[in-house]
């Protein structure tokens, strides 16, 4: 009970840290970025990939409706898992800061650059009275000027961290699990959407549809921020199928 009541002590009021050094108010965010559906970034020589869980609640709302991957400037997307509305608040901020970029300096901002710009507004909401941390991770992927794919993690605490390959949201650990075992760096771009869509289907109860994922990708060739059709999700959820089925 003293322990439980040291906590609501401090739990309230984002700017206070515990005893113990902890932030309640940002471990609170995290749990809200683990109810989220999740997604996944895979980094390639070839580009980036996104792909995402798109769950609706009713068969009466539009699948397309739900966005979970947004593209921030033309060689930049953004995946995310937590809240929605925090998440396109972010997104907003990103895409602010990539047109600042280009006006300022005519020249398209870097993946790394644009991450810590979000991340930067992300930890001023951690040390700000009267507000709360954004309930949202995101993934920020992309191909800087010189051909290079990056792709970054930011927390709710404002940490960026950079990956080959990463999952946000709900059963992360086990997606994450799943990649580590079968992420190789010599995939291609067409690989890596084939991994990132499998990464997910192998935490779904129930067999994965093209219309459950959401999947995007930036090329190095093009540079260019591109959404992968229906078509082709579909053809790598029916190769996925074909293996289940001869098992």
């Amino acid at each position: 009970m003293q322990g439980n009541s040291q906590q609501q002590a401090y739990d309230r009021g984002i700017t206070i840290f515990s005893p113990d050094g902890r932030l309640y108010q940002v471990e609170y965010a995290r749990e809200a970025v683990k109810r989220g559906t999740a997604s996944v970034g895979v980094r390639t020589p070839d580009g980036v990939v996104f792909a995402a869980s798109r769950s609706v609640r009713s068969p009466l709302m539009e699948r397309d409706s739900v966005e979970k991957i947004h593209k921030a400037d033309g060689h930049v997307g953004i995946a995310s898992a937590g809240h929605v509305a925090d998440a396109r608040k972010l997104i907003d901020v990103a895409r602010q800061r990539a047109q600042v970029e280009h006006l300022r300096y005519d020249q398209p901002v870097s993946v790394e650059t644009l991450t810590k710009a979000v991340t930067d507004h992300i930890q001023e909401y951690t040390q700000t009275g009267g507000a709360r941390p954004f309930g949202v991770a995101l993934l920020v992927g992309g191909v800087d000027e010189d051909g290079q794919p990056r792709l970054f993690e930011t927390d709710p605490s404002g940490t960026p961290y950079e990956w080959q390959a990463v999952a946000i949201g709900g059963k992360r650990g086990d997606i994450q699990s799943y990649l580590e075992e079968h992420y190789r760096e010599e995939l291609d771009l067409d690989g890596g959407v084939d991994l990132a869509i499998r990464a997910l289907a192998s935490v779904s109860d129930d067999p994965i549809t093209a219309d459950d994922v959401d999947v995007a990708t930036v090329d190095v060739e093009s540079g260019q921020y591109r959404s992968v059709p229906k078509e082709e999700r579909e053809r790598h959820v029916a190769e996925i199928d074909e293996e289940e089925t001869d098992e």
